[in-house]
């Protein structure tokens, strides 16, 4: 007889709602997540970080549990049924034989990787999974962290034998927050298992939605490895070129400019300058670089990567404040609009921002900061950042303007109006075609 697919998805963020839609347009799909309010919010068919769209979204909701019962039975709307259900009752995953964990990897304020929501996750798993169940796990973490970290919880809650009683999989999620056109069905997707037969049912679980393909790694610390190096290598490759801002601003040569020549050769690698945020690129080099340390060596290359990238909110303030020296404009209490607190630009999600660091250095200096984002969400601005925030377009004018994110907004705006006599724009992004003062 035909195993009965049925997904628990466990973590319902930017990447795990994407993935439980798309697994819901063929499979009996039950999302699960702590969050009441998001739950709330999903089952009216509205996605906040607006990674799904409501046509889309409502288009596999679901009314009841699609995988309540044995699973020799049919479920309560009627066999063979897909779609989604969300909730955050664990009882309603608890019938489950795929449990695929999509939760975030951060770290902490000392840059160590933070494995609460794994371990709270892997706890929950432990408490459903049975004999013949499949984890998997997504999240971005250490080569060697799934087997070392997770799955001796689940064995330990459930007093079930890894290998024996269940099977893990790890396929490291690629979603790009904000990218309508790289969805996750249309990017490459790497699978792996913990023995040979379950990376093959892995592989094809993911195969018979992903249209882009499937990579079969050889083994669940290859697809870790392989999935924490793709952010690394971004990651040193963006400090290196912050390097050549900083570099090419004191010969006071037009950084892009060089970027632009150098990128007529058909090998060079087209990345520019900028703040460094988010929940992969910010992140994932330290979950590398404590593995590597933990095994004796120190990783000089990943770690000066992050030393640069991480410096770049605070050399960005310092270079607004020189504009002030050399315009002879008052720096205390000078009036400043940020535009755009988000990672990146026409997208919602503020996790890991830098542009925080921008405001609290020239908060330092005695300034007076306005932040209008028209993406962000004030209140998650203030709770993560203490920080206020508005959507709405300011109605006074600034003594400087800083250009942190290039939301298609700004882009319109003529920020001229918005400026004091002898007012100064700094483009963060290098992406103004008005007259700027500084730029990275």
């Amino acid at each position: 007889m035909k195993e009965q697919i049925k997904i628990a998805i466990i973590g319902l963020g930017y990447v795990g709602l994407p993935l439980a839609r798309l697994f819901a347009t063929k499979y009996p799909v039950v999302g699960f997540d702590i969050n009441k309010q998001r739950v709330a919010e999903l089952k009216k068919g509205t996605d906040s970080t607006l990674e799904v769209s409501e046509e889309l979204l409502k288009a596999v909701l679901l009314d009841k549990n699609p995988i309540t019962g044995t699973l020799n039975s049919p479920p309560p709307e009627g066999p063979g049924v897909v779609g989604l259900f969300c909730s955050s009752d664990i009882s309603d995953i608890k019938d489950s034989n795929y449990y695929i964990v999509t939760v975030p990897t951060p770290v902490d304020k000392k840059n160590k990787p933070d494995f609460t929501p794994l371990i709270k996750s892997s706890e929950t798993v432990g408490k459903v999974i049975k004999k013949g169940d499949i984890v998997i796990y997504e999240s971005t973490v250490y080569p060697g962290a799934t087997e070392e970290v997770c799955i001796p919880i689940i064995e330990k809650i459930s007093k079930l034998t890894y290998n024996v009683d269940f099977f893990a999989g790890y396929s490291p999620e690629r979603i790009n927050p904000g990218d309508k056109e790289h969805t996750v069905e249309k990017i490459l997707k790497v699978t792996s298992g913990s023995t040979p037969e379950i990376g093959t049912k892995v592989n094809e679980l993911y195969k018979s939605v992903i249209t882009a393909g499937t990579h079969l790694a050889p083994s669940i610390k290859v697809a870790e490895a392989a999935k924490v190096i793709e952010n690394s290598q971004r990651d040193i490759n963006i400090a290196f070129v912050n390097e050549l801002a900083k570099i090419f601003n004191l010969l006071h040569i037009d950084t892009h400019a060089v970027l632009e020549a150098a990128g007529t050769k058909w090998n060079f690698l087209p990345f520019k300058p900028g703040l460094v945020g988010g929940h992969c690129i910010g992140v994932d080099p330290y979950y590398l670089a404590q593995k590597a340390q933990e095994v004796g060596y120190h990783p000089e290359i990943i770690l000066a990567g992050r030393r640069v990238n991480d410096s770049m909110g605070h050399y960005v303030a310092s270079e607004v404040i020189k504009l002030f020296v050399k315009n002879d404009k008052e720096i205390k209490n000078a009036k400043i609009l940020v535009l755009g607190i988000t990672f990146k630009e026409n997208c919602p999600d503020v996790r890991n921002t830098k542009v925080v660091d921008v405001i609290k250095n020239l908060e330092d200096f005695g300034t007076q900061v306005t932040i209008f984002d028209p993406w962000a969400n004030p209140a998650e601005v203030l709770k993560e950042y203490g920080l206020t925030t508005t959507n709405q377009a300011p109605t006074t004018t600034f003594d400087a303007i800083v250009l942190a994110v290039s939301h298609k907004q700004f882009l319109a705006m003529d920020l001229h109006k918005y400026l004091n006599k002898n007012g100064i724009i700094y483009d963060v992004k290098g992406v103004l075609t008005c007259k700027v003062h500084g730029k990275l």
